[in-house]
């Protein structure tokens, strides 16, 4: 997909990835930007500074954990755009908590890594089938296809929200809908250098496996990947001979990790 004169939906886009596929969508040319986050104010200070290019662009206060909230925001973008061409479920969070996360920890990260992404799919692709064409990118996290050390709610629900993107691939894949996964590694994110302040293992160990890319640099893999339409994006191209490894034998790259893990601790 070619974005120039496309209408596009961002979710979680205050700050990281998400400002930044905004602003890059700016440079494709869309013809409206719709931004949406918990922060209302940080997403219509960013609407303000993109409607100053010439992109009509729509701020929106939603909690996407909750199935009303979007259902009212795609309801309302239809009414003032007349479509939704890009659905980017880009909101997520993470716990740097093993077993000893709580179930609050779970349902709150299942609810925003997992069923965001339903309650999206769910609101938006009625009328992208009836006008036979859409595209939805969601937000999964190289944890999803590989793991997330330190954090287990993280690595359980970004499998689930890869499985997801698949299962949408294959049932509407020939109705006109397009999927991606964008899987990133590291980046440079407030999420991030909030589980390295706080001595996440997940969060150091990410910083510490290879290179920190910039939110700008993962919008562009963003853009090349919805150009070339591939399912997955992966902005750090090694995670896809990781997920080979991990793959093509798995007791390997199990006993792999767990030696990594072992060197972690001891520095």
């Amino acid at each position: 997909m070619r974005l120039e004169d496309r209408v596009a939906v961002i979710t979680g886009a205050a700050g990281g990835i998400g400002s930044a596929l905004a602003r890059r969508f700016v440079a494709e040319k869309v013809a409206g930007l719709v931004l949406t986050d918990v922060d209302g104010d940080a997403v219509s200070a960013l609407c303000e500074e993109i409607a100053a290019t010439g992109v009509e662009c729509m701020a929106a206060t939603v909690d996407v954990t909750a199935e009303e909230q979007v259902a009212e925001l795609v309801d309302e973008v239809l009414r003032q755009f007349g479509r939704v061409d890009l659905f980017c479920a880009n909101a997520g969070i993470t716990t740097g908590a093993g077993l000893e996360a709580t179930t609050a920890d779970w349902t709150r990260t299942w609810s925003v890594n997992v069923l965001a992404h339903i309650f999206s799919a769910r609101a938006v692709l009625p009328s992208m089938l009836d006008r036979g064409e859409g595209y939805l990118l969601h937000t999964c996290s190289a944890a999803g296809l590989l793991t997330s050390i330190g954090d287990a709610p993280y690595a359980v629900t970004k499998h689930a929200a890869v499985a997801f993107a698949e299962w949408l691939s294959i049932t509407y894949g020939d109705q006109g809908i397009k999927v991606s996964a964008l899987c990133p590694q590291g980046v440079d994110t407030p999420m991030l250098r909030t589980g390295l302040d706080a001595g996440h293992l997940g969060a150091v160990v990410t910083a510490a496996a290879g290179t920190v890319l910039t939110p700008e640099q993962v919008a562009d893999a963003v853009v090349d990947g919805l150009d070339a339409e591939r399912f997955l994006i992966l902005p750090h191209p090694e995670v896809s001979k990781y997920e080979q490894r991990r793959a093509s034998d798995r007791d390997r790259w199990l006993a792999g990790m767990r030696s990594f893990i072992s060197s972690m601790r001891q520095q």
